[in-house]
């Protein structure tokens, strides 16, 4: 289902100007009641996935249908740099976008998508060129980095996020486990599975599973449904994921860990069996937090920015069924629930705008709105 689809920043490096200051109708003041933030329309769209921010202050944006637009600072003016074919049905489609650590003099910009195969279908990383040139600028060079194997019937858990470490040299990658269980502890798939690459796509040197008969891109293993990473100022990796009926968790992401799908879940299966819970000494990496019933995680940003000083170090979600804004206090190593805001539509991704501002996007097709979010005056 669609429903289960979904940055610091997800890419490091990236010095930010300041946008210009951005102009809209402001949202209903029901969706914007007792939050501590005004709401500011800035654009729409149809079926937006993820958007990364532009040295300059523009913006890029996914559609799930294939395309990628280009969007000024100020929402007024979109255009479409490229149009992928993907596989769209279900959670299908053009998801995550990032723009490398080095793009101020590379240009290079990723994306993730889910395409067709021989045997089925899978999650794509690949990467182009931003060019400049003409009238019209365009996305050159598309080339397939990675492909999540097998390539699987279905359309329904491909994941895709990507996540630069802080100093450039990998990426970090999502493959989920395409709603199929147990290809998350098999040591010879990549489904289910936190990737760690080379920027080229290559399995990172070093990797600590390979050793053990893993394929050797493999970084932690015993996922579900990856919607969000993203390393916070100390370093560390956060990912949350959607769990089945209830389960839905943040994970502290450590290098060669096993975090328990589908053998270990906060929550049941749909058709209501049991799944054991995380427990103490049970070889399962437990969850920071989890929530149950589920909120329906989407998007992963660690927010850094001054405009809402009171939040440095946190972590904000979007949630799907939950049409919410989920703050996460985060400690260190540990985390523990903080606010969760009513929105009154499916919130699918949540940045931090050079300005300091949080954006987001609304998970819809009719109304897939880009808002941004201020402290209240």
């Amino acid at each position: 289902m669609w429903n289960e689809m979904s940055g610091g920043r997800r890419t490091s490096g990236v010095a930010l100007a300041l946008g210009a200051a951005l102009a809209g109708a402001s949202v209903s003041a029901s969706a914007a009641a007792q939050t501590p933030f005004e709401v500011t329309v800035v654009a729409d769209f149809s079926a937006p996935w993820a958007m990364a921010f532009l040295p300059d202050g523009r913006m890029l944006v996914t559609e799930k249908a294939g395309r990628l637009l280009l969007v000024s600072a100020d929402g007024k003016q979109q255009q479409t740099i490229a149009n992928i074919p993907v596989s769209s049905a279900g959670q299908g489609g053009l998801m995550d976008v990032v723009v490398a650590p080095d793009f101020a003099t590379t240009r290079r910009v990723y994306l993730s998508y889910s395409a067709e195969g021989e045997g089925g279908k899978g999650v794509v990383l690949a990467r182009g060129t931003l060019s400049s040139s003409g009238s019209v600028p365009q996305l050159a060079g598309l080339q397939t980095l990675y492909r999540a194997a097998p390539l699987l019937a279905g359309d329904g858990h491909f994941s895709g996020r990507i996540a630069f470490s802080p100093d450039g040299r990998y990426l970090f990658f999502t493959a989920g486990e395409r709603q199929q269980f147990t290809p998350s502890q098999d040591k010879r798939q990549s489904l289910g599975k936190v990737l760690r690459l080379t920027p080229d796509g290559r399995p990172a040197p070093g990797n600590p599973l390979a050793a053990q008969g893993f394929l050797p891109e493999i970084w932690s293993y015993g996922h579900r449904n990856l919607l969000g990473i993203a390393f916070d100022p100390q370093g560390n990796l956060w990912q949350n994921e959607m769990g089945p009926k209830g389960g839905d968790e943040l994970n502290l992401v450590r290098p060669a860990r096993n975090y328990g799908w589908p053998n270990a879940s906060n929550g049941s299966h749909y058709d209501g069996r049991d799944i054991p819970d995380h427990r103490a000494g049970d070889g399962y990496e437990a969850p920071k937090v989890w929530w149950n019933p589920s909120v329906s995680p989407a998007g992963l940003m660690i927010y850094t920015g001054r405009l809402f000083p009171q939040w440095r170090g946190d972590a904000f979600m979007g949630g799907l069924s939950s049409r919410a804004l989920i703050r996460v206090d985060l400690n260190g190593t540990a985390a523990s629930k903080g606010d969760q805001w009513a929105m009154n539509a499916r919130i699918r991704d949540v940045e931090q705008g050079p300005d300091g501002a949080i954006y987001l996007l609304e998970d819809g097709n009719t109304q897939g709105r880009l808002l941004r979010l201020t402290p209240r005056s």
